[in-house]
C-alpha cells in the first residue's frame, strides 16, 4: 500500500504505525488464534487454521490488491481483539467442518509415518476392531493407524471404503476421522460435543450448542443437508431410518425423532421414555419406559408415527441399569445389560414374547462398549475387563456360556473397539 492510498483511506493523517502485514505475519496470527481457542494437546491433521489459511490463499487469488490489502488489515485487527479478550474469558469452541464445500479440494496430507504393512492371519473375529494403534479387519489383516488419535467408535464402510471413525469427549470436543484402506487418517470433522453415524456410514449428525447438523459423507467430505436449532441440553444418539433420534434431556426421560426439517426442533410430547436401544424392521422402537402404578420402568415398544408412544399393553422386563444395548438385524432380539440380585450383567430379551412373565436369557458378563450385531444370531462386546465377548444366541438359549477372547498386547486402559458396518 502506497503513500496516496493511505492518505485516501486516512484523512486525519498518517498513522502512528504501519498497516503493512507481510505474508508470515498474517499466517502466524491467524494460527495463534485458532491454537489459542482450540487449547488442544495436539493439532489435528486438518486443523481449522491451515484452512482457514488454504482458504485466504484463494480468497487472495480472487480479489484485487486494494481488496486483499483491506481484507488483511481487518484478520489483523481481529487477531489483536481475540487474543486482548483471549485471557478475559475462556475460549468458545466451535464445529469445524474441514472439508465444507467452501473449502476447494480435499488435500491428502503425507502422512507422518509409513502405515504397518498389511499382512494376513488367523481372523480374531468375524467383526473388524480397533486395537489400539492398528485396526484388525474380520479377515486377518492388521492395519497401522497413521494420524489418528484415540478411537471410540468406528464405522466400516462399504465396499473397500476404509472406515469412520469417532475420538472420546473432551474438551476440544469430538473429532471424526476418515480412515483411507492403507490406515492413513484424515480429519473430516472437528470440535463437535456429540457425533453419530448412520448404519451405512453415508451420513452424519453431530451437535454443537444449540444447533443439531445432518451431513452427507460425498467425496470425503461433509456436505450439509440440514441444520435445526435445539435445546442446549439435548443429545442425538443414533439414527432411525433417515432420522435422528434426539434425547431431550441427560437427566431425565423424553425422547423425539427429528424428521431433518430446519429450524426450532419441535420436543414432541414423549415424556416418558428412558432409554431406546433400536429399531424393529417395521419401525418400531425398542426401549424403557416408566409407567403404571406404583411407578416402574420396563421394555416395550414405542410407535415412531405417534410421538414414541407405547405400543400396547405389553410391559417386558425391567432392565434398570445404564449403559449401551441393540436389537438384532431380524429384530428378534435385544442384548442389553440389566441389575438383578445387585449383579449386572448382559441379557438377551426375546422381543417376539415381550411381557413381564418372560424371563432374560443370561449372556455374558457385562458391557461396557457398545453392542454390535455381526449377524442376525451374533453379537460382539468388551466387558468392563477389556475382553472380546462373542454371543451367540443359541449357545445362550441353550445355557452355555458365551466365548470370551482376551485382546493382549494393549497399553494399560486402552481397551478394543468393536468396529460396526452397514
Amino acid at each position: 500500500m502506497n503513500a496516496s492510498s493511505r492518505g485516501h483511506d486516512n484523512p486525519s493523517g498518517t498513522p502512528d504505525r504501519s498497516l503493512e502485514v507481510g505474508q508470515n505475519e498474517l499466517e502466524r496470527a491467524v494460527r495463534e488464534v485458532f491454537i489459542r481457542q482450540v487449547a488442544a494437546s495436539r493439532a489435528p491433521v486438518g486443523d481449522p487454521a491451515t484452512a482457514a489459511i488454504r482458504r485466504a490463499h484463494r480468497i487472495q487469488r480472487r480479489r484485487t490488491l486494494a481488496g486483499t490489502s483491506l481484507a488483511a488489515m481487518a484478520v489483523i485487527l481481529a487477531a489483536a481483539t481475540a487474543m486482548q479478550l483471549g485471557a478475559a474469558r475462556p475460549p468458545v469452541r466451535e464445529t469445524v467442518v474441514i472439508g465444507d464445500p467452501d473449502s476447494g479440494p480435499v488435500v491428502i496430507l503425507t502422512p507422518t509415518a509409513p502405515p504397518t504393512a498389511a499382512d494376513t492371519r488367523t481372523p480374531l473375529a468375524d467383526v473388524d476392531l480397533v486395537l489400539g494403534r492398528a485396526i484388525v479387519t474380520a479377515q486377518g489383516r492388521r492395519i497401522g493407524l497413521v494420524d489418528a488419535g484415540r478411537i471410540e467408535r468406528a464405522h466400516r464402510l462399504a465396499d473397500g471404503g476404509g472406515w469412520l471413525a469417532v475420538g472420546p469427549a473432551g474438551l476440544p470436543g469430538r473429532l471424526l476421522w476418515r480412515v483411507a484402506p492403507n490406515g492413513t487418517a484424515e480429519v473430516l470433522l472437528a470440535g463437535a460435543e456429540e457425533i453419530v453415524l448412520d448404519a451405512t456410514g453415508q451420513q452424519v449428525a453431530w451437535k454443537q450448542g444449540t444447533a443439531l447438523t445432518v451431513a452427507k459423507v460425498v467425496n470425503q467430505e461433509l456436505i450439509t443437508t440440514a441444520r435445526a436449532e435445539v435445546p442446549a441440553e439435548a443429545v442425538p444418539l443414533r439414527f432411525v431410518g433417515g432420522d435422528v433420534l434426539v434425547r431431550l434431556a441427560p437427566d431425565r426421560p423424553g425422547h423425539v425423532l427429528w424428521r431433518l426439517q430446519p429450524g426450532r426442533l419441535d420436543p414432541g410430547t414423549d415424556r416418558i421414555s428412558s432409554r431406546i436401544f433400536g429399531a424393529l424392521p417395521d419401525g418400531r422402537l425398542v426401549g424403557e419406559v416408566t409407567k403404571g402404578t406404583p411407578r416402574r420402568t420396563c421394555l416395550t415398544l414405542l410407535d415412531p408415527v405417534a410421538e414414541l408412544a407405547p405400543v400396547g399393553a405389553d410391559c417386558g422386563p425391567e432392565l434398570s441399569d445404564g449403559g449401551s444395548g441393540a436389537v438384532s438385524p431380524d429384530g428378534r432380539w435385544l442384548l442389553a445389560n440389566r441389575r438383578s440380585e445387585g449383579q449386572v450383567k448382559a441379557v438377551l430379551v426375546d422381543l417376539r414374547r415381550l411381557g413381564s412373565s418372560v424371563e432374560p436369557v443370561p449372556a455374558g458378563p457385562a458391557m461396557s462398549g457398545a453392542v454390535v450385531w455381526s449377524a442376525a444370531g451374533i453379537a460382539y462386546y468388551v466387558d468392563s475387563a477389556g475382553q472380546l465377548i462373542r454371543v451367540e444366541v443359541e449357545r445362550a438359549t441353550a445355557g452355555r456360556l458365551p466365548e470370551t477372547r482376551v485382546m493382549g498386547g494393549l497399553p494399560a486402559g486402552v481397551h478394543p473397539v468393536v468396529v460396526s458396518s452397514g
